[in-house]
């Protein structure tokens, strides 16, 4: 059923295919897929089904009767259980139940008489894409797949959507190929028979926010063991981010449970004030089989740092390149130690913490209680008494909002309770972007805002479900430039059964000014120690940040020197030179370059990878 490439090398972690349906028209068309490196998966009758690079741990597959299933990343199934499955599928819409039963975070691809399927998670973690080439619709796992084939190259309105601060929901789900379509991550791809038509077919939807913490606390630590038990039930030695807070802490003793032996590394930060290295040390008192590393604090990489050196492939900017180097640093010394597997406790914050935005709706359906809770977050958040009450009576649907926010890209940036309150933090372009750039922006913007609706109607789910997905398109970028470097990632927190577990929590408790991650500190009530589950903050490694803008001046200054964006007329280089010889500028510090910066970078890498290799 599988066919090596002589070449094939590809590591654990950084699987993508393309998916054919089971035609003469489709097989030529993946010949053109076909490359060094690559593997195929056949359909019953030969012609192929999935070409792309994969390791065997990363791929179960089954087969019965017309019906085809392979599970791509990472869950617990096996072949024999994946094969009863096959055998029993009489209509694809079955599979909605099947990804909304299995832990992991994963790729679901299939095939049943002629038609074929794929989808990603409900995170946005693992996408799916697909396009029409040489009249074949062809399904893939990234984006650049697919243009690479069409010969395409990234449209510049898209480029232009991508350089506001932020990009809202739609805007930021876009492929940067007009000719290729990106999937909601809560919708599947369905390929027809002929080969040509392909619809979208919903399989997830949000838990409503309804459940008691009491209740919910043992569903979330189950979810998370399940997360984690993914990743660890093979055994062997996992290594682990341990900064002491919450998240990465959780996940370290979730670990030191299982059959792995755990590596646990902390990197200090280097302002004083942090104390990352005091709460690690006091988890790792409780974890006596655990080894712990602890990094040398002025050995981290900044932020910015190695700019102009990044060289992966990547299918969309991302500011994940800011913290790459810092990413990527331990590694190399984690994977000496015999880690096959490197956990972190990203998503954390996303999950077990919610938007304030809940409150807005709170404060007409529970008045008082909402009004109590509002005086705390006043207090924590320093809001004003007026910008409160004005953001709690903005009732604009979502694509008023959007509108609006078009007709204010120039405008300063919002406040922070109009934000927090609000649909999300309201885009913005700076000086350095073009009046074109901007035109094409606000364009997207309104377009939008005709149509779209919100990922749902209480804006505090929407804030939390616009906030995944963010947050899981960046680590999508990491755990590729992880796995490329001979070290897979993975983020337990972003799998969907423990997203969905947090998500079902009502909001009231899930979210308070009195209280840190109360979801959290509740369900691993037991697991992790009561001393540790009292830290009440987090490092922000603002340090790291300011004094990389300071030391890589120079390479941000060569970035602007022969800027892509620049030439293609969407930002002024000599605005952004500017502001690199004068790294204490105000407002940099804010992270406002940094969609910039990911789309410069992501340009250049687009370059040098057409470079023929000697």
């Amino acid at each position: 059923m599988t066919e090596l490439h002589a070449s094939a090398g590809t590591g654990p972690g950084d699987a993508h295919c393309a998916v054919f349906t089971d035609r003469a028209d489709a097989a030529a068309v993946a010949r053109s897929f076909a490359h060094p490196g690559t593997r195929t998966l056949r359909h019953a009758s030969g012609r192929p089904w999935l070409v792309g690079r994969w390791h065997d741990d990363d791929v179960v597959t089954a087969r019965a009767g017309t019906a085809s299933l392979a599970v791509i990343g990472c869950c617990p199934i096996g072949a024999d259980e994946l094969r009863r499955r096959a055998a029993r599928l009489r209509d694809l819409a079955e599979l909605d139940a099947l990804a909304r039963s299995l832990p992991g975070s994963f790729h679901l691809v299939a095939a049943l008489d002629g038609q074929v399927r794929a989808q990603g998670t409900a995170s946005g973690l693992r996408l799916v894409f697909h396009a029409q080439i040489d009249g074949v619709r062809v399904a893939a796992t990234r984006a650049d797949l697919l243009a690479a084939a069409l010969g395409h190259e990234p449209d510049a309105a898209e480029l232009a959507v991508r350089l506001l601060w932020p990009a809202p929901y739609p805007l930021f789900e876009t492929s940067l190929w007009s000719a290729v379509t990106a999937v909601p991550p809560q919708d599947a791809v369905i390929v027809a028979a002929d080969g040509r038509t392909a619809r979208h077919s919903r399989w997830w939807a949000p838990p409503e926010p309804v459940r008691p913490l009491a209740a919910a606390a043992p569903v979330i630590r189950e979810a998370l063991e399940e997360a984690v038990g993914a990743r660890t039930r093979q055994g062997g030695t996992v290594s682990c981010d341990l900064s002491g807070g919450l998240d990465s802490t959780t996940v370290c003793f979730l670990a030191d449970r299982s059959p792995a032996r755990v590596v646990a590394g902390t990197w200090p930060g280097r302002d004083p004030a942090d104390t990352d290295l005091h709460w690690a040390e006091r988890a790792v008192e409780h974890l006596p089989d655990v080894e712990h590393v602890v990094w040398e604090a002025d050995a981290s990489p900044l932020v910015y740092e190695d700019l102009l050196g990044i060289d992966d492939l990547l299918d969309e900017p991302t500011i994940g390149v800011m913290d790459r180097s810092r990413v990527l640093h331990h590694l190399p010394g984690l994977a000496a130690r015999g880690s096959r597997l490197h956990l972190t406790g990203i998503g954390g914050d996303h999950v077990a913490w919610c938007s304030e935005a809940y409150y807005h709706r709170l404060a007409r359906t529970r008045p008082l209680f909402a009004l109590r809770r509002l005086r705390g977050f006043r207090a924590l958040w320093q809001w004003p008494l007026g910008g409160t009450v004005r953001a709690l009576a903005d009732s604009r649907p979502y694509g008023q909002w959007l509108a609006d926010a078009a007709a204010r890209l120039r405008h300063p940036s919002p406040s922070s309770v109009a934000t927090g309150l609000g649909w999300g933090m309201a885009p913005r372009v700076f000086d350095w972007v073009t009046p074109d750039a901007e035109r094409m922006a606000r364009r997207a913007l309104l377009t939008a805002a005709a149509t779209a609706a919100p990922l749902h109607p209480d804006r505090g789910l929407h804030s939390d479900l616009e906030q995944i997905r963010s947050c899981a398109r960046v680590i999508r970028q990491w755990d590729g430039m992880a796995a490329r470097a001979g070290l897979p990632m993975a983020s337990p927190f972003l799998d969907d059964r423990v997203i969905e577990a947090c998500l079902a929590v009502r909001p009231g408790e899930r979210v308070t000014p009195w209280r840190y991650k109360p979801v959290l500190t509740t369900a691993m009530r037991g697991v992790v120690p009561d001393v540790c589950l009292r830290r009440a903050d987090k490092a922000t490694a603002s340090m790291d940040a300011s004094n990389g803008l300071r030391e890589h001046r120079a390479d941000l200054l060569a970035l602007w020197e022969d800027s892509r964006l620049a030439e293609l007329g969407l930002v002024d280089g000599a605005v952004l030179r500017h502001l690199a010889r004068r790294p204490a500028s105000r407002g940099l510090s804010d992270a406002i370059l940094y969609s910039t910066i990911a789309a410069e970078v992501w340009l250049r890498g687009l370059t040098r990878s057409r470079v023929p290799a000697d």
